[in-house]
């Protein structure tokens, strides 16, 4: 409690700060300026209103709020008379969440874990439940859905290693917090017995939902004319969802000139703020490039392309011959490859994929992807799969198969769910 009461003081602190650092955020991402004041349980006259019968799923960013697809379908199919509440917390996440559900949901901020944001939050929607997505557990959330009755599961969740470690140096804060949840459904039997010991109970493992989320055919037709876009007879390779510094390690390692003549490097930052960085260093190293938002032929004597575009990732990877997923080549735990691999990209990761470990694990072992030491031999794969179009074709078969015995997670979630759900809200 004593640690709980010094964790929400800090919040109080940083709160005046809160808005500035939304609205410098706004400049490269303008969504950020959007309702700040449902970040504080402000909620404007024209804001989302309550409704009955509200079940409420937090998606935070980008990844999760896809990842939901399939658990909102069953909601939608099992509950029509049901309002899906979608709460975010970055930009992507809430952009993404509007252009995927359109108005089959109700959207907003989820607010900052503070006590009187979460009640005024609970207040105004009064959901019978709460779904969390993935890792989004917070000690004032949990405390405050507890107190007005709102049973909270931690759903597609992981916990890698490092964070369990994190959270266990902490813990008289981040035990009540897991404690507190009513049930979790994890992605493997790893991520169970980690979520077990930080000290969630009820844990079940119904898989990834991320396997389930299915790829549509307007994002294949957009990878075909993207395909035509870059040059349809020159060999193309993405480097996805790449962080901070990895840029700079593949520029680096492109310099030994070791990939065919003509060949394209597309480059897709992570994080929308960094497209502009991304671009600064094409262009402090002297390097042409165009940009996706061009939406222009790429000249052939240009041979990289910077992804400055939302949604367009799985269109990425259906244009490219050979994928490399990005966070992997520093100490950053790896993005999800899964994306790659359902659209049977050859697939390539580097040596830290601990955000996704089973995965990721499984995925090599099914010889579904590959993983490399260094930048360097990232290129080097990269070289020898652009050159062997017999191997990647054995990737490309291994992918499907691998994406295809891994489905199932969303129909495990809802039967383990559905029981679980409350009637109707207290609120009701």
């Amino acid at each position: 409690m004593l640690m709980r009461a010094f964790y929400t003081l800090l919040w109080f602190v940083a709160l005046p700060w809160l808005p500035i650092r939304l609205w410098w955020r706004g400049r490269r991402e303008p969504g950020y300026r959007i309702r700040i004041g449902e970040r504080f349980g402000r909620y404007a006259a024209d804001a989302p209103s309550p409704r009955a019968g509200v079940l409420w799923i937090h998606a935070v960013s980008l990844g999760e709020t896809r990842a939901a697809a399939p658990l909102i379908a069953h909601l939608a199919r099992a509950l029509p008379d049901a309002t899906i509440l979608l709460t975010h917390m970055t930009a992507t996440g809430r952009e993404a969440g509007h252009a995927l559900y359109g108005d089959r949901v109700v959207q907003c901020w989820l607010p900052y874990d503070v006590p009187f944001a979460i009640r005024a939050f609970l207040a105004r929607f009064a959901p019978r439940a709460g779904l969390l997505m993935e890792t989004e557990v917070w000690p004032n959330l949990t405390d405050e859905c507890a107190k007005a009755g709102v049973p909270l599961f931690l759903i597609n969740a992981r916990l890698s290693e490092r964070s369990l470690r994190g959270y266990r140096k902490a813990s008289p804060l981040t035990q009540p917090m897991f404690a507190a949840l009513a049930g979790v459904a994890a992605q493997t039997a790893q991520d169970a017995a980690r979520l077990t010991v930080a000290g969630a109970t009820s844990v079940t493992v119904t898989g990834n939902l991320k396997f389930d989320a299915e790829i549509a055919a307007a994002a294949l037709d957009l990878g075909r004319e993207l395909r035509q876009r870059f040059g349809a007879a020159r060999p193309v390779w993405l480097a996805a969802s790449t962080r901070d510094g990895e840029e700079a390690l593949v520029l680096d390692a492109l310099a030994s000139g070791a990939l065919p003549a003509q060949t394209l490097t597309l480059i897709v930052p992570r994080h929308p703020q960094r497209f502009a960085a991304v671009a600064d260093l094409l262009a402090a190293r002297g390097i042409p490039f165009v940009r996706r938002s061009a939406n222009i032929d790429v000249p052939a004597d240009v041979n990289v392309v910077l992804g400055d575009s939302l949604g367009e990732l799985p269109s990425y990877y259906a244009a490219a011959d050979v994928a490399f997923v990005g966070g992997s080549l520093l100490p950053l735990g790896g993005q999800n490859l899964i994306e790659a691999i359902a659209v049977g990209a050859p697939t390539i990761v580097g040596p830290h994929t601990f955000n996704f470990a089973e995965a990721t694990t499984q995925a090599v072992a099914a010889q579904a992807a590959v993983r490399v030491a260094d930048a360097d031999a990232l290129i080097a794969e990269v070289a020898a799969l652009l050159r062997d179009p017999a191997r990647r074709d054995s990737l490309r078969k291994a992918a499907l198969a691998f994406h295809a015995a891994h489905r199932g997670a969303a129909d495990r979630l809802w039967a383990w769910l559905a029981p679980q759900l409350p009637s109707r809200s207290s609120g009701d």
